[in-house]
C-alpha cells in the first residue's frame, strides 16, 4: 500500500460535476449540509452494524454521533462522526470518482431550473460534491475503524480537476469534512443559521447531530431529535417531519406523493413506513438495479435496499421496515429462506397497494401523476403477483374513445359504470401506440353504437392482457379478435342484412380466397367495418403482430399465424373488385387489399418490395388509360 503523498486526476465526468455544482446550484447551496450530515449518519449506521459481530471495533468510543464545528477565524466549517470510516484505496475511490450510468443520467436529468436540479444531488449518489458549492477547498481526514493510527488519510481537492492524497496519523476512527469556505459563504459559520439547518434537514436521522453549547468552546449539546422517526407515535409527527425522513432515506429532494405508517403486533411484530416517491428514478428499468427498503432489527440498521420485503413490481416503493423478530446476524441468504420474511413480504406488498388505492379514491390527480410515473411497473404485477390481481386491476389506467385525449385516465371502475344497457363485455384494444390503436378499423362498428373501448399502446400491454380475464364478472374482449359477442346490443336488423350479404357474396369470397391462398384463414363478410374495405382478424390463440414483433426481435421463433379476411362488401373498393374479370386483375387487386388490411393491423407487410411493384404497375395502367376511362372506378382499366 502506498504511503506517499500523490496527486490524481479526477475523472473527466468529476470534473464535469463538480463545474456544475460551483456554477449552476448557487442559490440552493444550504443542501450541502444535508447531504454531509446523511452521509455521515451512513457512516455511522455501518460501523453499528460491523459491530454486532466484531464489538472491538467499537472500542472505548461506543456512542455513535456527528458534531458540527464552526472556526470563524479559521473561516472553516467541520463535519464529523465517529463511524466506520475510509482507507486509502476507499478514499481515492468514493472521493474521486463516480459510477459512470449515475452521473450520465444526472447530467441528463438536469432542467436548468436550479431548486430542481438540486433536489437531484442526493438522488444520484454525488452528495459529497455539494461541498464544493459553499468552499475552496476541501480536505477529509478519514481511518478506518480497523485499521492502525498510522494508516489514517488525508484527501484534499480545490475542484480544480485534481486532489491529493496521502497516509497520516490519526488516532480517532471515523471520518472528518473540513470546508475552507468562500468569503460569499462565511453565513455558515453562523450557530444559529447551522442550527435551524440541521432541524430542517436532519432532525430526524438516528443519531445526534452535536454542535458547541453557546458560549462554550468545550461543550457539546445535541441541536436534532436523534430518534428514529418511525418509531414515534404518528400522533405526534407532522406532515414536514414525514417529507423531511422520505427526502434522508431516498436521497430525493421532491415531496413524496403519499406514505403509511404502520406498526404490526401479535405473532410478527414490525413497523414498517412506506413512501410512494413523486418521480422515478433514472434506473427504474434495470431490474437488476439496487432496490427495496432499508431493515433495521431493533432500530438498529442492518441493511440498504432489503428487498425481499417487496415483490419486484413494486421496486419504486421506498421506506424502511424494523422488526422486533429476526436475528441481528440475519443475511440477504437468510432473508430469502426466512418464514416471518415470506409473509411480512405479503402484508407490506398489500399495504403498499391499500395506499395506492387510498390516493386515486381521494387524490385522483396525484395518482394520475403516480401513473405516469410507475403505471407501467405496476402492470407487471398482473403476472408476478397472482394473489393481489383483484387488488390490483382497479390501480390500472387506460386511454379511452369515450374522450379524445391519449392520456391514460380512465379506470375499469369507471368503465364498467358507463357500461351499455345489455354490454356484457369490457372491450380492448391493443396498438402499436394509443394513437394507432384509436385510428384502427377495427373500432369502427363500436364507435357507430357509441360502444365505449379501451385503447392500449405499450409493449407490455399484449402479455398484461393475457393474465387478466374479468373484472367484476364483466369478461374482457380484444375487438381485434374472433367475433365481437355484442349480444344484447346487437342489433336484429343488422344480423339479417349480415346474412344477406353473405349469401350474395359467397362467390367473391370464394375468389378473394383462392387469389389470397393460406396467407389467410378465411374470407367473410364484416361485421365490424362501417368506412374501411378490409381488415384482418386474428383467433383468441393467435399471437397478436405487436407480439410476434416482440419475440422476433428477441430471436425467438414465432408460429404462423393465419388470420382471417374480413371485408366491409358494400365499400366501393369491395364492389368493384367483384366486377373484375380477369383472373390476373382481380388477383393483384386481392393482393393490394390484403396487404392493406395488413400494414393497418400490423404496421407492415411480409414483401414490402413485391408490394412495391404491384401497386406501380395498378398506377401505371391507370394513367395510360383513355381520357374516356377517367370516370371510371379507379382499376377500371385493367378490368377492360
Amino acid at each position: 500500500m502506498s504511503t506517499t503523498r500523490e496527486t490524481l486526476d479526477f475523472q473527466a465526468q468529476t470534473r464535469e460535476l463538480l463545474q456544475l455544482m460551483i456554477h449552476s446550484l448557487y442559490s440552493h447551496r444550504e443542501i450541502f449540509l444535508r447531504e454531509l450530515i446523511s452521509n455521515a449518519s451512513d457512516a455511522n449506521d455501518k460501523l453499528r452494524f460491523l459491530a454486532l459481530s466484531t464489538p472491538e471495533l467499537l472500542g472505548k468510543d461506543s456512542e455513535l454521533a456527528i458534531w458540527i464545528d464552526a472556526d470563524p477565524a479559521k473561516g472553516t466549517l467541520t463535519v464529523r462522526d465517529n463511524g466506520i470510516g475510509m482507507s486509502r484505496e476507499e478514499a481515492i475511490s468514493h472521493l474521486g470518482t463516480i459510477a459512470k450510468s449515475g452521473t450520465s443520467e444526472f447530467f441528463k436529468r438536469l432542467t436548468g431550473d436550479q431548486q430542481k436540479d438540486a433536489q437531484l444531488i442526493g438522488q444520484f449518489g454525488v452528495g459529497f460534491y455539494s461541498a464544493f458549492i459553499v468552499s475552496d477547498r476541501v480536505e477529509v481526514l478519514t481511518r478506518r475503524a480497523d485499521a492502525d493510527p498510522s494508516a489514517a488519510v488525508r484527501w484534499e481537492s480545490s475542484a480544480d480537476g485534481r486532489f491529493t492524497v496521502e497516509t497520516v496519523e490519526r488516532a480517532e476512527r471515523g471520518t472528518s469534512v473540513i470546508l475552507h469556505l468562500k468569503d460569499d459563504a462565511k453565513e455558515f459559520l453562523d450557530a444559529f443559521r447551522l442550527r435551524a439547518l440541521v432541524r430542517r434537514y436532519s432532525d430526524h436521522i438516528a443519531f445526534q447531530v452535536r454542535m458547541h453549547k453557546e458560549g462554550s468552546s468545550l461543550d457539546y449539546e445535541p441541536v436534532n431529535q436523534a430518534q428514529a422517526l418511525w418509531t414515534r407515535p404518528r400522533a405526534e409527527l407532522t406532515e414536514a417531519e414525514y417529507r423531511d425522513f422520505y427526502r434522508h432515506i431516498a436521497h430525493d429532494g421532491a415531496d413524496p406523493l403519499a406514505w403509511t405508517h404502520n406498526r404490526v403486533e401479535g405473532k410478527r411484530e414490525y413497523t414498517s413506513l412506506l413512501y410512494l416517491p413523486s418521480r422515478a428514478p433514472f434506473d427504474l428499468w434495470q431490474r437488476e438495479a439496487a432496490r427495496g427498503l432499508k431493515l433495521y432489527v431493533r432500530r438498529v440498521f442492518i441493511m440498504d435496499n432489503a428487498e425481499q420485503f417487496l415483490p419486484l413490481y413494486l421496486r419504486f416503493v421506498k421506506g424502511i421496515v424494523d422488526s422486533n423478530d429476526l436475528p441481528l446476524n440475519i443475511s440477504r441468504e437468510l432473508l430469502q429462506q426466512d418464514r416471518d420474511v415470506e409473509a411480512m413480504r405479503g402484508a407490506l406488498a398489500r399495504r403498499a397497494l391499500e395506499l395506492l388505492a387510498k390516493l386515486a379514491k381521494d387524490e385522483p390527480d396525484k395518482y394520475q401523476q403516480f401513473w405516469r410515473e410507475f403505471g407501467r411497473v405496476l402492470k407487471e404485477g398482473l403476472g408476478e403477483d397472482p394473489g393481489n390481481r383483484e387488488r390490483l386491476l382497479p390501480l390500472l389506467r387506460f386511454a379511452s374513445t369515450a374522450n379524445t385525449s391519449n392520456e391514460e385516465t380512465v379506470g375499469l371502475a369507471e368503465y364498467v359504470a358507463r357500461l351499455r344497457p345489455g354490454q356484457e363485455r369490457i372491450y380492448y384494444l391493443i396498438g402499436d401506440s394509443v394513437e394507432a390503436a384509436r385510428e384502427s378499423p377495427h373500432l369502427e362498428l363500436l364507435r357507430q353504437k357509441g360502444i365505449e373501448v379501451l385503447l392500449l399502446g405499450d409493449r407490455i400491454d399484449e402479455w398484461v392482457m393475457g393474465q387478466v380475464t374479468e373484472f367484476e364478472g364483466k369478461r374482457f374482449k380484444d375487438v381485434a379478435r374472433g367475433e365481437l359477442e355484442l349480444a344484447g346490443l346487437a342489433d336484429p336488423s343488422e344480423r339479417d342484412r349480415v346474412d344477406a350479404e353473405r349469401k350474395d357474396s359467397k362467390a367473391l369470397l370464394k375468389r378473394i380466397k383462392d387469389a389470397l391462398g393460406t396467407r389467410v384463414l378465411e374470407v367473410r363478410v364484416s361485421e365490424r367495418l362501417r368506412e374501411s374495405p378490409a381488415c384482418l382478424v386474428h383467433s383468441e390463440a393467435d399471437l397478436s403482430a405487436q407480439m410476434r414483433r416482440v419475440l422476433a426481435s428477441a430471436g425467438q421463433s414465432v408460429p404462423p399465424s393465419q388470420p382471417v379476411l374480413e371485408l366491409n362488401v358494400t365499400h366501393p373498393l369491395v364492389r368493384y373488385l367483384d366486377g373484375v374479370g380477369d383472373s390476373e386483375s382481380f388477383s393483384e387487386l386481392a393482393r393490394l387489399l390484403y396487404d392493406e388490411a395488413a400494414l393497418m393491423d400490423e404496421g407492415q407487410i411480409g414483401n414490402p418490395s413485391d408490394f412495391s411493384r404491384r401497386l406501380n404497375q395498378l398506377l401505371v395502367r391507370l394513367i395510360q388509360a383513355p381520357p374516356s376511362s377517367s370516370a371510371q372506378p379507379a382499376g377500371a382499366a385493367s378490368a377492360n
